[in-house]
């Protein structure tokens, strides 16, 4: 039973998404004209997650072309989960490698910063680090703490694009400067009181969060800012980060535990 379920199962996923199934009960649904209005109706779900989840893509590019796009994605990438709020993780990947999107090199890191809005969305709610309490710390305490990373955070470091700017201004739905310097950016996205909020982050603070979220101490995550960004205000750097909620309360020695 067991196998004729896992093949039914099997088979019934291959003609959804148009391979061949030449016997068995499977192959019977399929010869059936309404099969094909299913088949189309679950491919269509499949792309109306997709632009629901990078509305900054299609705001690039139009309705037209995503829509396009997005049908040779999930004919090679079907869903593999019925909660389509988390489809299209490696859709950035697949613009990255989809030939008519490479005029907009772009196109990948924004849909980056689309799906890091999904994750800072959909992830757990954590008690976050109490700033005032870090600031009561002696010196000696505060350089051992590991500064632990919330959930709901995303942050990325774009080298050589103004990726941020081109996701902030499409997500804002506000106009494109005039002039965009085609320079690195970076990006810090964190889930506050329910609402997804984003800013700029230079390339130190990228780094630092980095460090970070490898379970390095205070000290030596400032250091590796520093290697990057030697002028950082590491003090600027620490507050802003603490005051847009980027870290978990259980970051800390134990007597702030």
């Amino acid at each position: 039973m067991t196998g004729a379920l896992s093949r039914f199962q099997d088979d019934f996923i291959l003609a959804i998404h148009g391979g061949e199934v030449y016997d068995g009960p499977v192959a019977a649904l399929v010869r059936q004209p309404g099969f094909a209005v299913y088949r189309n109706t679950i491919v269509k779900g499949c792309i109306d997650a997709l632009q629901a989840n990078y509305p900054c893509i299609e705001r690039l590019v139009g309705t037209e072309w995503f829509r396009a796009a997005a049908a040779v994605y999930v004919d090679r990438l079907p869903p593999l989960d019925s909660r389509l709020l988390g489809y299209g993780h490696d859709f950035a990947d697949f613009l990255g490698d989809f030939e008519p999107a490479k005029e907009l090199p772009y196109l990948p890191n924004v849909a980056r910063l689309d799906r890091f809005w999904t994750e800072a969305h959909v992830a757990a709610d954590e008690p976050l680090l109490d700033a005032a309490a870090i600031a009561r710390l002696p010196p000696h305490e505060l350089v051992n703490i590991v500064f632990k990373p919330q959930a709901a955070v995303r942050w990325v470091w774009f080298a050589d694009q103004p990726a941020y700017t081109i996701w902030r201004v499409n997500r804002e739905q506000a106009p494109m400067p005039d002039e965009l310097a085609w320079t690195g950016e970076g990006a810090l996205l964190v889930r506050l009181d329910g609402v997804v909020r984003w800013q700029a982050l230079d390339a130190g603070a990228c780094v630092f969060l980095d460090a970070c979220a490898r379970g390095v101490s205070l000290e030596h995550a400032v250091t590796c800012a520093l290697d990057v960004h030697p002028d950082a205000d590491v003090g600027a750097m620490l507050s802003g980060l603490l005051s847009a909620g980027a870290f978990a309360a259980e970051s800390a020695t134990p007597s702030l535990i």
